[in-house]
């Protein structure tokens, strides 16, 4: 037997009329009314010669075969005199093909087109087929239940909008029955199915594919609910916000569509600034929305006629609907801004203020290139779904609001995860003590007896290229002005002569003034006279080299900046690229053992671990913890060098890290300073260790010129045998994962001022 689903299904399929053939039967004998009987008679008398309409078929052509005898066979169905109105067809049930439509559904589905293809909305195959299972479970083995799945068919209509039908199914005419193959379950069965109907494959074992026989056919009858599926798909694209990514539903405009019967609708929303009493784009909302007529208005009029206008909506919150622009006053029309309208062909639209406890909050704009597309009737409409916009706007500045404290938390405090324990006890405090009307002194948050990790990636001669490009840079500025003073000839020897001044400084003897002596002149002389020359009668090719020589330089200090500029984006990138690494490695480490963690980005990234029972007290610390703390620092900055050499040559300026790791076995205590709302450590006798961090970047090796940091290699700097020993074994790790080259220096550190007796292992990375 043929499979007519497009999805998987307990059914075969026969198409039959025999249900219905024994209707007509039983009114040819029965009915008292003699037109009636013979009506009946004529059409059994009709099918009798075609006995697949009884006995049934698979073949689909044959409905199209049958096609007038089909609809004169269920003419009492579908009765001449509603064709126009109902939206009717004789179906398979919950299947795609559909046959004898009334009228008004043929229009429907011409108006799609030719290509459109009838299908049920938003069913998955597994639903689908749990679906069927309960078809079976009410017609054969009479269980009071129903499906809480409603089924609904999209069809757009001649303008484009999409329109929803729910569909109402009659089986009164189909029969089901089992195959040999088929399984009888259990009322106790159908019990344990009913409470898992989630569970697909449970369902197929007890109703497997194709082991039922549906025969016969459905009425399906649809019903318009457009405005009811609509409303219901902007509530849920209004609730559904991702804390992660809070962009727009980008089908909301078709939404509203097909929810107005707008086909050309546009729709725009703003968020109202109460300090600054003024309408705000959302970033998120340019590639979706428009914003025409909320444009026009703020455009429009002065800044105390918006204030006083915002005043007054929160008096009187007031919609405004125009159907037809063109009927507006002429003083409107008569506005320079006015053309925003004019030049987006906005012909009719609506603006709707969304306020919140008596106070505005929102103003969204909906908008037509077609006159009257807005009415009374459409704004009514919106009462329907303004709450959910108010309630979507409130979880939006929700999210946005703790994403912004997450960012400040992230970016410009450094109050970790792994302490704010200890800083919500003292809130918490401070809190209930207020509450109880009593005073409450913040104490200090300090953690005592920590191992501390220190390691950094710097960039190599930095300050150096910075130097260098700044010459590249004023050179071809002095370079461009020599070409146009040349050109000028008029006016230029006495320009020409500081320019050959500063030359000659530059690139022989030059001072600690010589760029603020050539800023002050180029602002307040060179400047001034060559933006003169623009506006004057010149010479176009002066005009275009001077215009060239603007467009090079920078507003803020009236230099030439591109070199420097190509080095300040590629330090940019690899401490972006650097930090990164860093970061999501360290949620890896946050596992081994919580601790504090903190990062700096300069030129390089730097970054801080302390390590201690005070930081988690409920967990057990051993040394273990500060051994695979260890590995981890080690092999994680393995990581970010050869994350780095994998995108350097992406770089704009060429350039090069060397990284350092510094161990130290001492205790040290941390603090939060209120003052600079951040951490450090505590105490003179700690600070020793922070001395020590600062004079490691700049180390030479004992007895020599080479610094103790390397491109390409990973310097570890310690102070005693039992450290070697300890990173000895994680270097061997590491070779044998083919991370580290076998290639250990051993050096000793150069006397620092106070500091003497350190260690360093150098190697190499593969």
């Amino acid at each position: 037997m043929a499979h007519l689903y497009k999805k998987d299904a307990p059914f075969q399929i026969l198409i039959s009329f025999k249900k219905y053939l024994d209707v007509l039967e039983h009114i040819r004998y029965n009915d008292r009314l003699e037109y009636r009987a013979s009506y009946a008679e004529s059409i059994i008398d009709r099918t009798k010669k075609i006995k697949e309409l009884r006995d049934g078929f698979q073949d689909i052509s044959l409905l199209e075969k049958h096609e007038d005898l089909i609809r004169l066979l269920l003419a009492d169905l579908f009765p001449t005199g509603l064709t126009h109105n109902e939206i009717k067809a004789a179906s398979i049930p919950l299947s795609n093909i559909t046959f004898n439509y009334t009228e008004r559904f043929k229009n429907i589905l011409k108006d799609a087109g030719k290509d459109f293809e009838i299908e049920l909305r938003n069913i998955d195959d597994d639903e689908f087929y749990v679906f069927c299972c309960c078809l079976i479970l009410q017609t054969y083995f009479k269980k009071g239940i129903k499906s809480n799945i409603p089924l609904y068919y999209d069809i757009p209509n001649r303008l484009g909008i999409m329109k929803h039908y729910k569909i109402i199914i009659n089986s009164d005419f189909t029969d089901i029955y089992p195959t040999e193959n088929a399984k009888i379950p259990s009322d106790d069965i159908v019990d344990m199915l009913l409470e898992n109907l989630d569970d697909y494959q449970l369902w197929k074992k007890y109703f497997p594919s194709k082991s039922w026989i549906l025969k016969g056919f459905a009425i399906i009858s649809l019903v318009d609910c457009t405005s009811e599926v609509a409303l219901s798909d902007l509530k849920s694209s209004m609730i559904e916000i991702d804390p992660e990514d809070l962009s727009p539903d980008e089908n909301l405009v078709e939404i509203f569509k097909s929810y107005f019967d707008v086909p050309q609708l546009n729709f725009g929303l703003m968020l109202f600034d109460k300090k600054d009493q003024k309408l705000g784009r959302l970033p998120i909302y340019e590639n979706v929305f428009t914003h025409h007529v909320l444009d026009f208005w703020i455009n429009a009029f002065d800044e105390e006629t918006r204030k006083n206008t915002f005043n007054n909506l929160n008096h009187n919150p007031k919609s405004i609907v125009i159907s037809n622009v063109s009927k507006m006053d002429d003083q409107i029309k008569n506005l320079p801004s006015f053309n925003i309208l004019r030049d987006n062909n906005i012909n009719s639209f609506m603006v709707i203020p969304i306020m919140k406890d008596n106070e505005l909050l929102a103003i969204m704009e909906f908008t037509s290139t077609e006159a009257n597309s807005f009415n009374g009737l459409k704004l009514k409409k919106m009462e329907f779904f303004t709450d959910m916009i108010l309630f979507s706007l409130n979880r939006f500045s929700f999210e946005k609001n703790y994403q912004i404290e997450a960012i400040i938390q992230r970016e410009y405090t450094s109050i970790h995860d792994s302490v704010v324990w200890k800083f919500r006890n003292e809130a918490e405090k401070y809190f209930n003590a207020s509450l109880g009307k009593k005073m409450y002194t913040l104490k200090q948050i300090s953690f005592k007896n920590l191992t501390p990790l220190f390691g950094f990636s710097d960039i190599r001669s930095s300050s150096d290229k910075r130097f260098n490009l700044m010459l590249e840079d004023l050179n071809q500025q002095l370079e461009s002005l020599h070409d146009i003073f040349t050109l000028i000839n008029s006016d230029s020897e006495k320009y020409l002569l500081a320019l050959d001044i500063f030359e000659n400084e530059l690139n022989n003897e030059i001072k600690a003034d010589t760029e603020q002596r050539f800023q002050r002149l180029l602002r307040e002389d060179i400047h001034p006279y060559l933006q003169g020359k623009l506006e004057m009668k010149t010479d176009r090719d002066i005009k275009n080299k001077i215009k060239d020589y603007f467009v090079q330089v920078f507003t803020q200090t009236d230099l030439f900046y591109a070199n420097r500029k190509n080095l300040d984006d590629s330090i940019t990138l690899v401490n972006r690229k650097l930090a990164d690494i860093l970061d999501e490695s360290q949620s890896k480490a946050q596992e081994i053992f919580p601790h504090y963690y903190e990062r700096f980005k300069s030129d390089g990234v730097e970054h801080n671990l302390y390590i201690g029972h005070n930081i988690a007290p409920d967990l057990n610390y051993t040394s273990k913890v500060v051994h695979k703390l260890r590995y981890w620092q080690l092999k994680t900055i393995c990581n970010m060098e050869h994350e780095f050499r994998t995108f350097k040559n992406s770089l704009p300026i060429h350039l090069d890290i060397a990284s350092l790791l510094f161990v130290y076995n001492e205790k040290i205590d941390i603090r939060f300073r209120m003052d600079e709302k951040r951490f450090d450590v505590d105490g003179a006798y700690n600070s020793y260790y922070e001395i020590i961090k600062k004079r490691l970047d700049k180390a030479h090796i004992k007895d020599s010129s080479e610094r103790i940091t390397c491109p390409g290699k990973i310097t570890i700097v310690y102070f005693g045998m039992e450290n070697q020993k300890e990173y000895l074994e994680y270097i061997n790790k590491l070779q044998k994962k083919g991370i580290l080259q076998n290639d250990v220096e051993f050096l000793k550190v150069e006397d620092l001022q106070g500091i003497t007796g350190l260690l360093a292992l150098r190697i190499s990375l593969v």
